[in-house]
């Protein structure tokens, strides 16, 4: 075995989904390994780790197949290139397609994409170029904020891969039904002027519709789908994953991995966590992470509602802080949540709220439904109309409230984190309460997005993130800390807020 050989690593086609990587020299192949190899954030907290049976660690390259994630060949060739290894990619292919910038302009400009909320819709410059780069390299990771048009985007691409030219079948998978009717109503409305007929050449797939494919396109929520086989997933050409970081990772993985004779492949979040695996596990299935455009960006440029933040400290008497000292966290939300001085005050706030208000919450009985209560009692005497939904309200009546939300300014919708915080296009939102604490970076910012969404008659959202402080001596309660993350992440986000004790 010569030297050359055993410091050369070999990339080679495998599958759609996966590309083998190997080494003569079995030491590269266990660098390969530890290097993918990385601890899941709360591991510590599973039966599985406390009982000793998993160690914490999930690894993303597989000793005994010698394979890893497609893409993921860019951190290959940086390990190798770190550790003066030379790599081998005879016959692999390179996933760039003969496209120019100027050919991908033109087409999206063919389309004549309009809206009936925005007669004069013009595609943005982020966006041709979000639309030529995932067409370019067939896989991609778009990075692109709520409210910056990427469902937009997605149009351009499904009606380039789905002309009588290129005639590929589109799969598009998304997190809940209401993205699926959202993205559904955007596509129709983005062909208002075009003649492009939705039903003639959309489907959609959650519970009570046919799994048999007779159109080209299909949107569907991944609940819907894992447990098909993988002869199902062999009929689509294209696959596109929406909102890809609130799905399930197992369900995820298990999804694509049946996609595995997919080329084409577009995956778009509004925001990544944290967490490096995560990050590493949707690249893998998509491709590299290219971010489209950023919030700050876009409200600097006035294409989105200026955001004002007001963290509302709301600050106990001693009587309760040191009753709540050293509780765990499910105590303490517990007794957040059901403490009565709390809620008046939130139902207070929302309804001195000028225009339409969409209270967040996480606890549908234990605190939802008091919070509507509360809120249904003073209906009459504010003249506010007051709506509830949680993942127990059907579709068709979410899809209701939305629509009448629209053609008001004097609603307050209270409404689950679950069924709010992603895929629900309401521009005429323009104060959002967060009413239970979150501290979920994406939850965070998806929940912000609600609002951002300009409207003919505001400029503005106001969004009032409510915390508590129950600090005791030294001790620090788990909301407050979970205030602290979310400062932070208005600090890297470069959004204006201001802190305002409420004693």
């Amino acid at each position: 075995m010569s030297e050359d050989n055993k410091s050369q690593i070999t990339i080679e086609n495998y599958t759609e989904t996966h590309v083998r990587v190997f080494s003569e020299d079995l030491g590269i192949e266990k660098e390969i390994s530890e290097y993918f190899t990385f601890y899941v954030p709360g591991a510590h907290f599973t039966p599985q780790y406390r009982a000793r049976i998993w160690d914490g660690k999930t690894r993303l390259y597989d000793l005994l197949r010698k394979t890893v994630y497609t893409g993921l060949i860019p951190y290959v060739r940086k390990f190798a290139f770190e550790r003066g290894y030379t790599i081998s990619e005879t016959g692999f292919p390179k996933y760039i397609e003969p496209i120019t910038e100027e050919e991908v302009k033109t087409f999206i400009d063919s389309l004549n994409i309009t809206s009936k909320n925005d007669p004069d819709l013009l595609v943005r410059d982020y966006q041709y170029n979000a639309v030529y780069s995932a067409l370019k390299r067939r896989r991609a990771l778009l990075l692109s904020p709520t409210a910056s048009g990427k469902s937009l985007i997605m149009y351009s691409l499904l009606r380039w891969y789905s002309t009588l030219k290129n005639n590929k079948k589109c799969l598009i998978i998304v997190p809940t039904t209401n993205l699926v009717e959202q993205l559904y109503k955007d596509f129709d409305d983005y062909s208002t002027k075009n003649g492009w007929k939705v039903d003639a050449h959309i489907q959609k797939l959650y519970a009570g519709f046919s799994k048999e494919l007779t159109k080209n396109v299909l949107i569907t929520t991944w609940q819907s789908i894992y447990k098909l086989p993988k002869s199902f997933f062999e009929q689509f050409d294209v696959v596109f994953g929406d909102e890809v970081h609130k799905f399930k990772a197992r369900s995820l993985i298990t999804i694509m991995e049946k996609c595995n004779k997919i080329k084409f492949r577009i995956g778009t979040t509004g925001t990544i966590d944290n967490s490096k695996i995560n990050k590493l596990v949707l690249e893998g299935l998509f491709g590299i992470v290219e971010k489209v455009t950023t919030t700050s960006d876009l409200i600097d440029q006035k294409k989105l509602a200026d955001l004002k933040i007001i963290c509302l400290l709301l600050s106990y008497d001693d009587i309760s802080r040191e009753g709540r000292k050293n509780n765990v966290y499910s105590d303490e939300i517990d007794w957040l949540v059901s403490c009565d001085k709390r809620n008046n005050y939130i139902t207070n706030l929302a309804i001195n709220c000028k225009g339409n208000t969409l209270i967040l919450y996480q606890y549908v009985k234990k605190h939802g439904i008091p919070l509507y209560e509360k809120l249904n009692r003073l209906e009459k005497k504010y003249n506010k109309k007051i709506y509830l939904i949680s993942g127990d309200t059907i579709v068709s009546d979410r899809e209701q409230v939305r629509d009448i939300a629209a053609d008001t300014s004097n609603c307050i919708i209270v409404a689950s984190y679950g069924t709010f915080s992603t895929g629900v296009n309401i521009p005429s939102i323009e104060n959002i309460i967060l009413a239970s604490p979150i501290k979920s970076k994406i939850l965070n910012l998806q929940s912000i997005g609600r609002g951002l969404r300009l409207n003919k008659n505001k400029t503005t959202c106001n969004l009032f993130d409510i915390a508590d402080d129950l600090s005791y001596k030294k001790w620090k309660n788990h909301t407050y800390r979970h205030l602290l993350s979310r400062m932070q992440t208005y600090d890297e986000e470069k959004f204006n807020y201001s802190l305002v004790e409420v004693k």
